[in-house]
């Protein structure tokens, strides 16, 4: 149950992007009972009045360690596309990893008699999802904000996730951000929260952003997605034969449920259902052949009901087939300046073949930590001079130069198909104008690029096209 975490990567399609991130789930969870370890003895060696007794170390060790036991091939491709999909209408639709950690960790002390109380099994889960109405019995309200902080989001795993930090970090090249042991050092509990000292706050600030700069620049790369969605096409058409979704629920077959399943579809006979045309889209992933990002724009964060509900594939085509050859423009990859007309009877024959099936609109939510809030604002600190007395960071305490955005959505719409990449972003360009035009807000941002409207403009614009 837990060795299989050596079968799935940490940062699922990240790898095929920096060959370097190719560590896995269990070095993570390695990282993260270590540091679980690492703040409750802190807190027992530097509070004894704390009452930390010897089974709520072992416990939240424990849960550190099986916290991930759950997760599926490519870690969170599973839960939040795979599963979303391949379940949806089901009663599994809800269904998270979270979930299947709880039935592995059960299964496994049941397979193994492995000699923890039903107590502590009880407490162990409860850890792992950070709630603490979950035990019968009254536990310590501090210990569940070490593994799975759901206050403010500062734990060892989760969100600004201390060990994925350094070690996701290193493996792409780039330093971990600040001193984890000064800040597990700073930590002390206060009215029944753990706090620290008012001198950490702006550390505890950078790890907010590290961990919304990782997921900008790393966890949403264009080619990291594009290949979790082929993957994931790959595996749904696959569902026939393989029948990967019922696993689920099953214990004994769920740890065999790993990134090999890639290997597994390659390997199955071409003639059984689905399985040629998977075949075919793993073999394009190989190849390097990738589907094709046409366009990408970040947005506010209050704007991302309205994006799902209008900037979807069936609008995108409806647009692009009803677009006149006149309007669509050519952008050169080649070359930043060469914008050329594209040819007509060409446009019209992909007119005619483009379909709904053939666009992606993907949505990537990146913040803090706390969604649109400011994380800080949910945590507490103490000073050397009143330890025991704690309160939110003031302004003085904190760099002036900390934002007051905390989130955005990201969009970026693929087309599986190559060719058809100059209608797909054509007809995405047309419908986000018309979208920004009945607004009455932002001017449109198709055709070539002028002062005002550079690529690089168009990205960072933020249109704020809620009706006012």
């Amino acid at each position: 149950h837990f060795q299989r975490l050596r079968e799935i990567k940490q940062l699922g399609t990240s790898y095929y992007v920096w060959p370097g991130a190719s560590h896995n789930r269990f070095e993570h969870s390695l990282g993260t009972a270590h540091l679980a370890r690492r703040m409750v003895m802190h807190l027992k060696e530097s509070q004894p009045n704390l009452g930390i007794d010897d089974r709520d170390v072992k416990c939240v060790v424990l849960a550190g360690l099986c916290h991930d036991l759950g997760h599926g091939p490519w870690s969170h491709v599973w839960d939040s596309m795979y599963i979303p999909r391949a379940l949806k209408g089901t009663v599994h639709e809800g269904w998270q990893h979270e979930d299947a950690s709880e039935m592995m960790l059960d299964d496994m002390v049941k397979r193994y008699s492995i000699g923890l109380p039903p107590r502590d099994v009880e407490f162990i889960k409860a850890l792992i999802a950070g709630d603490a109405s979950r035990c019968e019995c009254v536990e310590k309200p501090f210990l569940f904000e070490i593994v799975a902080n759901k206050r403010n989001g500062i734990d060892v795993d989760k969100r600004c996730r201390f060990d994925y930090m350094a070690r996701d970090g290193q493996a792409i090249g780039d330093g971990p951000k600040g001193s984890l042991e000064k800040l597990i050092a700073s930590a002390r509990v206060v009215e029944n929260q753990i706090c620290y000292h008012h001198k950490d706050a702006n550390q505890i600030y950078e790890l907010c952003h590290t961990r919304f700069s990782l997921h900008k620049r790393i966890y949403n790369h264009k080619t990291s997605k594009a290949i979790e969605h082929m993957l994931i096409d790959a595996v749904l058409a696959a569902e026939p034969t393989l029948k990967i979704a019922e696993q689920i629920k099953d214990p004994e077959r769920y740890v065999h449920l790993t990134d090999n399943i890639k290997a597994r579809i390659e390997w199955e006979d071409p003639n059984k259902e689905g399985i040629k045309d998977a075949q075919k889209i793993l073999e394009r992933i190989d190849r390097r052949d990738l589907y094709k990002c046409v366009d990408y724009k970040v947005f506010d964060y209050e704007d991302r009901d309205d994006l799902k509900e209008l900037i979807t594939p069936s609008a995108i085509v409806q647009t692009a087939k009803a677009l006149q050859p006149g309007e669509i423009i050519q952008f050169d990859d080649d070359d930043d300046d060469a914008w050329a007309q594209a040819d007509t009877d060409a446009i019209k024959e992909l007119q005619t073949d483009l379909a709904e099936d053939d666009v992606i609109v993907s949505l990537s939510t990146m913040h803090y930590g706390m969604k649109d809030k400011n994380p800080l604002d949910f945590i507490k600190f103490y000073s050397k001079k009143r330890p025991n007395e704690c309160s939110k960071a003031n302004r003085g305490d904190l760099s002036t130069l900390t934002p007051t955005v905390f989130a955005e959505v990201q969009l970026r719409v693929y087309s599986r198909r190559a060719e058809l990449g100059v209608l797909v972003q054509a007809g995405y360009r047309k419908l986000l104008e018309n979208v920004l035009n009945s607004r009455d807000t932002a001017p449109p941002v198709s055709g070539p690029p002028s002062s005002s409207t550079s690529p690089e403009a168009v990205e960072h614009a933020t249109p704020h096209h809620r009706k006012k």
